[in-house]
C-alpha cells in the first residue's frame, strides 16, 4: 500500500528528517500526503494533519481513507490554533510563502519552548522567514536544498535559540555552505536581485534608488557566501 502513495522530492526530503515515533503536526497539510505516507510507514506515532480550508481537509480524509492511515487525525484550523503543545513534538509547515508560515509560528509562541522540532519547508520568500527566526527565539540547526519540478527550494529543521543570521545568511541560506545545490541556489538569487536592482536604477524616484542600494548590499553579500560556497566544494 505505502508504494502506490510516492512523495514528491520536497516531502521525501521532510520525511526523512522526521524522527521515528514522532508526535506529528503537519500544518496546511492538503492532501496530508506527508502525514499519510509516515503513518502506513509506521514511522510516526501519532499525527494531526490540519488546514484552513475545508476542502483540502476533505481532500487529505479521503487520502487517509484510500490508503488505510490509522494514527492521523484531521482538523480545521488557521495554523497551530487548534494544536496543543503536548500533543506533538515535530511540527512540519511546508508548501507555503515564508512570511505566511513567520505568521504562523508568531501566532503560536509555544513552539520555541525547546521542546519541539520545526521542519520548514518555504516555497517563496524564505529570506523573511530567516529573518524572523533570526533574534525572535528561534535556531536553525539544519538547512538543505532540494529539486522540485525544475525549481531549487530550502528546506529547514528548527528548534528554540539565540541566534542572529548575517544578511547573506538570510537571503543565501544559514546552512548551506557544503549544499551541493548551493552554488545555483545563490547564483539563482543574485540573478533576480540584479534584475530588481536595475529596474529600481531606472527611476528617477530617490526611493527607489534607496532601494537599490539595499540591494546591491545584499548582492554583495551574496557573492560573497558564493565565493566562500566555491572555497569549500571545488578544489
Amino acid at each position: 500500500m505505502a508504494k502506490q502513495l510516492e512523495l514528491s522530492p520536497r516531502l521525501r526530503l521532510l520525511a526523512q528528517w522526521v524522527p521515528q515515533g514522532a508526535r506529528l503536526a503537519d500544518v496546511g497539510t492538503d492532501h496530508a500526503y506527508l502525514p499519510v505516507w509516515l503513518d502506513i510507514q509506521d514511522r510516526v506515532s501519532s499525527a494531526i494533519a490540519s488546514d484552513l480550508r475545508p476542502g483540502p481537509l476533505a481532500r487529505a480524509r479521503e487520502t487517509g481513507r484510500i490508503h488505510g492511515a490509522r494514527r492521523v487525525e484531521y482538523r480545521l484550523c488557521d495554523g497551530l490554533a487548534a494544536i496543543q503543545p503536548e500533543e506533538t513534538d515535530t511540527i512540519v509547515i511546508a508548501g507555503m510563502g515564508g512570511e505566511n508560515i513567520a505568521a504562523i509560528l508568531a501566532a503560536a509562541p509555544w513552539t520555541k519552548d525547546g521542546a519541539h522540532t520545526l521542519l520548514l519547508q518555504p516555497m517563496t520568500r524564505a529570506e523573511e522567514l530567516r529573518a524572523f527566526l533570526s533574534g525572535h527565539g528561534y535556531r536553525v540547526l539544519r538547512e538543505a536544498l532540494v529539486e522540485d519540478r525544475g525549481t531549487i527550494y530550502p528546506v529547514l529543521s528548527v528548534t528554540a535559540g539565540e541566534e542572529e543570521l548575517s544578511l547573506g545568511q538570510l537571503w543565501g541560506g544559514a546552512r548551506l555552505q557544503r549544499d551541493p545545490l548551493g552554488d545555483r541556489y545563490l547564483i539563482e538569487r543574485i540573478i533576480r536581485l540584479q534584475g530588481a536592482m536595475a529596474g529600481l536604477n531606472r527611476s528617477s524616484d530617490p526611493a527607489c534608488r534607496k532601494n537599490a542600494d539595499a540591494l546591491r548590499e545584499t548582492v554583495t553579500a551574496l557573492l560573497r557566501m558564493r565565493e566562500e560556497w566555491r572555497h569549500a566544494n571545488c578544489p
